[in-house]
């Protein structure tokens, strides 16, 4: 379920919070490939099944690229920010790959705020830590620092 704020003090009490998990989505060899379309990356672990079967994963995996896109779609599933003014992705720190995406596992999102920050604009600075779990593993795909800044529509 969608976590809700439409206020920075419901932000600022959410910090350190679980936003819970996402619905798993499986990893597919055509989104893979159509990644792979995308950016040019066509290393056959990704898209050469026959092949990736003798290499070291044992079977293609979802570039890692691939895998971080992932929370721009697990994001906001966790967490929706209201009464905005404007909301923008300001970026990401410690990315980490801790584990491959073999094609035909499936992944989900999950969230955590670890800081939120008033910046001198009056906009807040929020960082959300999302891990990308991967079915049956100990390890995640994706563990990544998201930073997302909001400013709210001014009170009336």
């Amino acid at each position: 379920m969608t976590r809700i704020f439409s206020s920075a003090e419901q932000l600022h009490a959410a910090v350190g919070e679980s936003l819970g998990a996402t619905d798993w989505l499986p990893i597919e060899q055509e989104r893979v490939n159509g990644f792979a379309e995308a950016t040019g990356d066509h290393q056959w672990i990704h898209v050469d099944p026959e092949r990736a079967r003798k290499g070291p994963f044992k079977g293609c995996i979802a570039h890692g690229y691939l895998t971080l896109s992932l929370v721009n779609f697990f994001l906001p599933q966790l967490m929706r920010v209201d009464n905005l003014l404007m909301g923008v992705n300001y970026g990401c720190d410690r990315v980490r790959f801790p584990a491959p995406v073999k094609v035909g596992a499936r992944v989900r999102g999950t969230g955590e705020i670890s800081s939120v920050e008033s910046l001198p604009n009056g906009a807040l600075q929020v960082v959300v830590r999302v891990t990308v779990e991967i079915e049956g593993s100990d390890r995640p795909g994706c563990v990544v620092d998201t930073i997302s800044r909001y400013t709210f529509n001014p009170a009336p």
